[in-house]
């Protein structure tokens, strides 16, 4: 009898854990409860997938011997809650997949920085001409590469969602950028189960793994004196030496790893900021744990050309800077962008609120901002955080509105920052779907 394996959700992850299930020769069935795109579909036809949209039929389900179940759907869904009361084990592509993959993996997880740097390391890799895939929560499923790839690596980046359904699953290299508070309307507003899912990333690691962390950030540093690690230990600062790892002395960057040194001028760093001083430290420690060459560092670390949706310079009309940093769907990502900006500032942010404290922004806020186009299907938060600290607040319900808004109150000089501290989903398809939207309207000025 084949073992049966049923997944939730029809999307990238889902669709791509079906085609590995059926391709391994398991009994496969998949249920969306919302719409499957019509690509989707077709891929799913085209294994012989048999599969469901619209509703979830309960039988077809809770007769599985393990479920695989997408990132975005939560645990307490009606459906989830079924599932825990019949006791089938529920795991996540990521894990799934990993039972098949040979690849030496490189995984990055954070509340902020880790698209960035997983896209830095993929680039690093490539271009140091290793065999290496991309994968996780960027590109396509790791679940279908796995199915119809061969790589040596794999970088992959790993939403908490994604560690939340992981147990077997071990990253050779593993990278926690840094822990600020989100998503925490997914973890019953607990700091410490977010933290917990973060951490879940160092599941399994031996004594020849490579744990990268953030030294200067107090949440990691003080979940580390709770737990005990067999990894070796790689931490990065911009506050302090490290005789291992990555730090800035003066101008200088300093990698270290085996006795091994990398240096190179922080200016000649391709990303600004000081955000992406540390996304850069990672990298270059995860470039160097892996042998690859001074020279490859270098050039990498030097023409990389960033992140879509990632503090994107998009055009100036008029002397004004128009930024999409539509990526920012936190409080502390929104900070590093505030604070990345040193001219007055129009500033569009809002969406669907996941538990902010808007606290840290206030004093950036209040020096930097004029006005605030709030952009999101409720504005109340962000009129009772910041009414008293810029000159001016509206109100918009499109990208195109928040930009014409934008246009009318910005003076030369200005920037206008799209970096909404907020999750997509009230106006728009996703982050991605937002930063478009703004980047079409900023052309049609």
């Amino acid at each position: 009898m084949k073992k049966r394996i049923v997944v939730l959700g029809g999307g990238e992850s889902g669709v791509g854990a079906a085609v590995l299930a059926s391709m391994k020769g398991f009994n496969v069935f998949l249920s969306d409860s919302g719409t499957i795109r019509e690509e989707q579909q077709q891929m799913l036809r085209k294994y012989g997938i048999p599969y469901e949209s619209g509703t979830h039929t309960r039988s077809m389900i809770e007769d599985a011997d393990e479920i695989i179940k997408s990132p975005g759907i939560p645990d307490d869904a009606p459906i989830m809650v079924g599932i825990a009361n019949k006791g089938i084990k529920v795991i996540s592509e990521i894990e799934f997949a990993g039972r098949y993959d040979r690849a030496k993996k490189i995984c990055i997880t954070g509340s902020n920085g880790k698209t960035t740097t997983t896209s830095l390391i993929y680039y690093l890799l490539k271009n140091a001409g290793l065999n290496v895939g991309l994968a996780g929560n960027i590109g396509k499923s790791y679940a279908y590469q796995v199915a119809t790839e061969n790589y040596d690596y794999y970088v992959l980046e790993l939403s908490s969602f994604q560690l939340d359904g992981m147990y077997d699953f071990k990253a050779d290299i593993a990278i926690l950028t840094n822990i600020t508070p989100d998503h925490l309307d997914r973890y019953g507003y607990n700091m410490q189960n977010y933290i917990n899912s973060k951490f879940r990333i160092t599941r399994n690691m031996n004594r020849e793994d490579c744990f990268v962390f953030c030294d200067d950030d107090p949440i990691t540093i003080n979940e580390l004196k709770k737990i005990v690690l067999k990894a070796k230990m790689l931490p990065f600062s911009q506050e302090k030496e490290e005789k291992e790892g990555a730090c800035i002395k003066g101008e200088m960057m300093y990698v270290n790893c085996e006795d091994d040194q990398y240096t190179m001028y922080v200016k000649e760093l391709a990303l600004e900021g000081r955000h992406n001083i540390y996304n850069s430290m990672a990298a270059a420690i995860a470039a160097k744990a892996l042998k690859i060459s001074n020279e490859v560092i270098r050039r990498s670390l030097m023409d990389f050309k960033g992140v879509e949706h990632r503090l994107e310079k998009v055009m100036t009309i008029k002397n004004v800077l128009y930024i999409n940093d539509s990526k920012a769907t936190n409080v502390n990502s929104a900070w590093y962008a505030l604070e990345s900006v040193k001219t007055p500032i129009v500033w569009i942010a809002g969406g669907k609120d996941k538990g902010n404290d808007y606290q840290p922004l206030f004093k950036l806020v209040k020096e930097r901002v004029h006005t605030l186009i709030c952009l999101g299907a409720d504005n109340r938060k962000l009129h009772e955080n910041f009414a008293d600290k810029v000159e001016r607040i509206v109100d918009c319900s499109s990208a195109r509105e928040a930009v014409e808004l934008a246009y009318r109150y910005a003076k030369a000089g200005d920037t206008v920052l799209l970096s909404p501290a907020c999750a997509s989903f009230d106006l728009f398809k996703s982050y991605e779907d937002r930063g478009r939207q703004f980047k079409a309207a900023v052309r049609e000025l």
